[in-house]
């Protein structure tokens, strides 16, 4: 099975990001071939700041890590 998933670092990571797509991609990455993207240019049209973003996208690549995703 291939898997493609990805989030949008419009924010902090919070609880919902957790259940909605980093809880079920961790499980599912050793289910076949997973690929996981952070969107951040896609982020762009609602995060203007360029700093923000960028610790957005930092913030989440550490959690998901620190969730358990294996890269």
């Amino acid at each position: 099975m291939r898997i493609l998933s990805g989030i949008q670092p419009s924010g902090s990571p919070h609880i919902g990001n957790y259940f909605g797509m980093m809880e079920p991609s961790i499980r599912l990455q050793d289910e076949g071939e997973a690929f996981y993207f952070i969107a951040d240019y896609h982020a762009l049209t609602s995060t203007h700041d360029a700093a923000a973003l960028r610790q957005n996208v930092r913030e989440l690549a550490v959690d998901f890590l620190a969730c358990g995703l294996d890269p």
